[in-house]
């Protein structure tokens, strides 16, 4: 067996240990095109952060795990003699590396200064453990301070010039509509038509946009195993050798960034929702009846989307009722989830596509109401690649049980919109990271040499949306409880402690612990509306009225200088790059520098405070040769305040300024002075300010692989 895995659990035929230390010695295409395209992309509106995303609903068959576990088989038989060949060739070729093995831990958004408070109470014994013996900083983040962004320069080490990830939003230039920056996917090209149905004859596209290499493809490249577990912006997944298993862009079965459904007996509450939809049930003899919705039907000319009939029977108790979704049943209680539920699409010609979800039973009286989370790509049978191999994703569902495949798996729209509580969200996030814990601590007992990578998610989703608990003056408080969860933040932290505890039997001498975050927290108050701001100052104009629609609806690109979009993003309408650009490109630089002047230090008039406190020229900040794929201006906002909800999707309103709301209440993208991230290792850092692009590099020094001269990161950990 090789020594860098090892694995002791049979799970079914090609999922034993030794299944898994195959793939760990090398991993090709596995078979996946095998399927001639059964995946479409149907493109919409891409939200990231703040709703659905860029669209695009697909289907696969089962020919796609029979090629992976056929391919995998055939590694598996002849591992033995390629291992030998392999071996013989390469005799030295391994670098002996100052530890055997690096661990790295992250806590997306993980506060400095709220550990060093906590620290202080008492109340970090385990992380104060490893900082004693090791070393505590306070680490750069990226400008922006933004999860794709800072993730990214984390595991290229380098700076966005070079990896292509300003923002999770990017602008399409030609059609001023936004898109997912992080990847691209299209439909097959070819179709064979069959009367009704249609068949595809070439495969789809899935490309990553994310630019450079991450340090597991270099750690590969010298013989050396990665495990990489949910590391935001790995999806579509790399193919390197190692495992992987995607997150952050990873989207839901209906090709959203995450879409709830939300079922009700009360016409007047099927409304239009942010990152959800709402449905009528009907009522029918002895309950109630509703169909769940799937990805559009794409073998079907005009199908319309897939669906799938369910019923719910209220109990005698009153408190709980049975959910029956075909012949299955399971028992929903009220306020609470249910345990992951498999569901079944039938897509035509014998072809389905699975997924899973989870329910709860709001409500029997007055009105039955029923959450429904979005639909996720189930692990098990998944219906695009969202690990690498292919099968990693079903190695893990076999041997953990189903979990959260979609990127945004925490359901922050659905409290925003008030269709959960703050019970039900915390309730879904620690069973997400249980799940989480359990993938991550199942590849501490395996992976014996190399580099184990993993990022929890709960920091940063409870954070952003119970801040205000934290916060009594913040505006979200208005007409609602806020004192139930005013240790909720207190509780992760410990929780993130209780998690370092574990780990800390899998350090010895010779394995490099590094415990991270991309970045800090901070209240968001207020929101900054930049396209009315610039349409007040004159850079940005309408055809007509004071207000626009999303998506820059009703501007007049013929007199429009610029605009912004995502969340720190302000850009030239240039000419020769946007469709109907109109500034010269000979008097951008000016133009850079008038806004950024306006626009640094602008103060909020209905509170007194600066808003912005810096503005960067991106030509400043970034270099490499994907610097014009960014924006032009990089806005670093003050403490408390953020781009307004309505700026993020191009609307211009008459309001520049805007109280912020909702339970969406803390952020971190704003100046990246404002919020630094946490490194803490058990080793000594060298540098006294650290970067988040400095990590790849350390990881390759520890391990005693050559640093590629093209990363801007250092060596910071010895």
């Amino acid at each position: 067996m090789n020594e860098s895995h090892r694995g002791d659990e049979p799970i079914k035929p090609l999922m034993t240990s030794s299944w898994y230390d195959s793939l760990r010695i090398r991993t090709r295409r596995l078979g996946f095109w095998l399927l001639v395209g059964l995946a479409v992309l149907t493109p919409s509106i891409s939200y990231a952060y703040i709703g659905p995303g860029a669209g695009f609903a697909f289907l696969t068959s089962f020919l796609v795990l029979f090629a992976t576990f056929f391919v995998a088989f055939v590694f598996f038989v002849t591992w033995p003699i390629r291992f030998l060949i392999k071996r013989i060739r390469r005799r030295g070729a391994v670098p002996k590396g100052k530890v055997d093995r690096v661990i790295v831990v992250g806590f997306d958004g993980l506060d400095p200064e709220i550990v060093d408070d906590l620290r202080a109470k008492g109340k970090l014994p385990n992380i104060n453990e490893i900082i004693e013996a090791g070393s505590f900083k306070r680490m750069r983040s990226t400008c922006p301070p933004i999860s794709p962004v800072a993730w990214s320069s984390f595991s290229t080490g380098v700076n966005p010039g070079k990896h292509n990830i300003f923002d999770f939003l990017a602008p399409e230039r030609h059609s001023y509509m936004s898109k997912l920056s992080s990847a691209d996917i299209r439909p097959p090209s070819r179709w064979l038509s069959l009367g009704r149905y249609r068949i595809p004859l070439s495969k789809p596209s899935y490309r990553s946009l994310r630019k450079s290499k991450p340090f597991w493809t270099v750690l590969s490249e010298h013989e050396i195993f990665s495990s990489v577990i949910r590391v935001p912006i790995t999806f579509p997944p790399d193919r390197f050798g190692g495992v992987l298993l995607s997150s952050l862009c990873v989207p839901d079965l209906r090709g959203t960034q995450g879409s709830f459904s939300f079922y009700t007996t009360n016409d007047r509450a099927v409304n239009d929702y942010t990152g959800g939809f709402a449905y009528r049930l009907a009522r029918v003899n002895g309950g109630y009846e509703g169909d769940l919705i799937g990805p559009e039907s794409i073998m079907v000319k005009d199908g319309g989307p897939l669906k799938l009939r369910f019923k719910l029977i209220p109990n005698d108790d009153g408190s709980t009722a049975k959910l029956r979704i075909r012949d299955s049943v399971w028992n929903l209680q009220l306020g609470k989830h249910s345990p992951w539920i498999t569901l079944e699409f039938s897509a035509g010609l014998g072809v389905k596509v699975r997924g899973i979800s989870r329910f709860i039973l709001r409500s029997l009286k007055p009105d039955v109401e029923l959450y429904v989370t979005p639909i996720n790509i189930d692990p098990e049978k998944p219906a695009m690649p969202i690990s690498h191999p292919f099968s990693y994703s079903v190695y893990l569902a076999k041997l953990l049980g189903p979990y959260a495949t979609l990127g945004l798996a925490e359901d922050t729209w659905a409290l925003n919109e008030r269709i959960i509580d703050e019970d039900q969200f915390l309730e879904q996030a620690y069973l997400i990271n249980d799940e989480r814990e359990r993938m991550f601590f199942n590849e501490l007992e395996k992976v014996r040499r190399g580099a184990i990578a993993c990022v929890f998610d709960i920091t940063d989703r409870i954070q952003h949306m119970l801040w205000r608990y934290i916060d009594p003056d913040h505006p979200a408080n208005r007409d609602k409880e806020s004192q139930r969860h005013r240790d909720a933040i207190e509780k992760l932290y410990i929780k993130v402690d209780e998690i370092v505890g574990k780990l800390r039997k899998y350090i010895d001498e010779r394995t490099a612990l590094i415990i991270m975050s991309d970045h800090g927290f901070k209240g968001f108050r207020r929101g900054v509306n930049l396209n009315s701001w610039l349409k007040k100052e004159g850079y940005l104009h309408l055809k007509e009225g004071d207000e626009s629609g999303e998506w820059f609806e009703g501007v007049d690109w013929s007199r429009t200088k610029a605009y912004a979009l995502g969340l720190g993003g302000v850009y030239l309408n240039l000419k020769g790059r946007e469709s109907q650009g109109i500034v010269d490109p000979a008097d951008a630089p000016n133009l850079v520098m008038e806004l950024k002047d306006l626009l640094t230090g602008l103060r909020d008039d209905e509170t007194g405070e600066v808003a912005i406190k810096n503005v960067y020229d991106a030509r400043e900040v970034y270099s490499g040769p994907y610097v014009a794929e960014g924006p032009d201006l990089i806005i670093g906002y003050n403490a408390g305040y953020r781009a307004s909800w309505e700026g993020v999707t191009g609307r211009v309103t008459n309001e520049v300024f805007t109280d912020n709301t909702k339970a969406w209440s803390g952020d971190h993208c704003i100046d990246p002075d404002c919020v630094p991230a946490v490194l803490i290792s058990n080793r000594k850092i060298i540098s006294q300010n650290p970067s988040i692009q400095d990590i790849a590099p350390s990881i390759l020094s520890l391990l005693g692989v050559p640093v590629p001269r093209y990363m801007d990161g250092r060596v910071v950990i010895e």
